[in-house]
């Protein structure tokens, strides 16, 4: 099967609690119910630009258990190809989320099966008919660096929204056609944001949360308002929907503008709903 985008990252388990508060060190805080979600950086880029309408394939790991099978039927559901995504002898990466009443939150990630993507995973793939490859972390860096590498020799474009911020060689960065940081990772980069390009990439967005986001070129900084929404429930899994839901644009001949008023507009309606891959939004709901 050919995917215009080809999603490489982390599919996790989500175990969500409801908090009135945070608890500081050394303290017990109680909490809601846990409520177990599908998850993980690379499976909610994924979901959210199938969502939308992208054909798209997730390279990744889980476990063969309960949460594997979870994690699997989600993305199939969702239209998601899961053929790259292999059946690891460790379990199936968790993340434990907290939320709090203004629909924050706080995430440990637990990687498990996602530390077995390997560059030999890459060394596998066909990028015929792929025109994106969008990457996360929260799987090896070393395979993420590889994959980037792999694909832009292949002449297909390449996106990294790195996020944990981690360093990468500089050949990576020049190889990047869109960086894609939040406002807080990207202050640990550079000191301004046109600054960002100077590490290497082709362009960068900088996402900003509820005020939207901003798109840095070459040509200068392009701020694109997000929409307003009723109520926050959860923010879980919002910049990954923004990641996908702009990737599924780039492949469709968007300019990275045009992909990222569509893009801020996806991940404002995902936080309207409890969850990550639950809360992503249609092509139809989008409008």
């Amino acid at each position: 099967m050919t995917n215009a985008l080809l999603v490489l990252g982390s599919a996790n388990a989500d175990l969500v609690v409801e908090v009135g508060r945070r608890p500081a060190g050394g303290e017990t805080v109680l909490g809601g119910d846990t409520v177990v979600l599908p998850g993980g950086k690379g499976a909610n880029t994924a979901v959210a630009a199938a969502r939308v309408g992208a054909s798209v394939a997730l390279i990744g790991a889980v476990g063969g258990d309960g949460y594997g099978s979870l994690l699997r039927e989600s993305l199939e559901s969702s239209g998601v190809d899961t053929a790259l995504v292999k059946t690891s002898e460790r379990p199936t990466g968790i993340a434990y989320i907290t939320v709090t009443p203004d629909g924050e939150n706080s995430i440990v990630v637990s990687p498990g099966a996602n530390a077995d993507v390997s560059e030999s995973d890459v060394d596998a793939l066909s990028f015929d008919g792929a025109s994106v490859l969008t990457c996360s972390l929260e799987v090896p860096l070393e395979t993420v660096i590889h994959a980037i590498g792999a694909a832009s020799k292949a002449g297909v474009r390449t996106v990294l929204n790195l996020s944990p911020v981690a360093e990468l060689p500089t050949e990576t960065l020049q190889q990047l056609t869109v960086l894609i940081v939040n406002e807080h990772e990207a202050a640990q980069l550079a000191d301004d944001w046109r600054d960002l390009l100077e590490l290497g990439p082709t362009s960068a967005i900088v996402t900003l949360g509820s005020r939207g986001a901003a798109v840095v070129a070459q040509a200068g900084i392009v701020e694109v308002p997000s929409i307003e929404v009723a109520e926050v429930v959860d923010t879980t899994g919002a910049g990954d929907a923004f990641a996908g839901a702009l990737s599924a644009r780039l492949t469709e001949g968007d300019d990275l503008v045009q992909a990222a008023k569509y893009a801020v507009k996806v991940a404002a309606l995902s936080v309207t709903k409890a969850g990550a891959q639950p809360s992503y939004p249609t092509a139809a709901e989008v409008g």
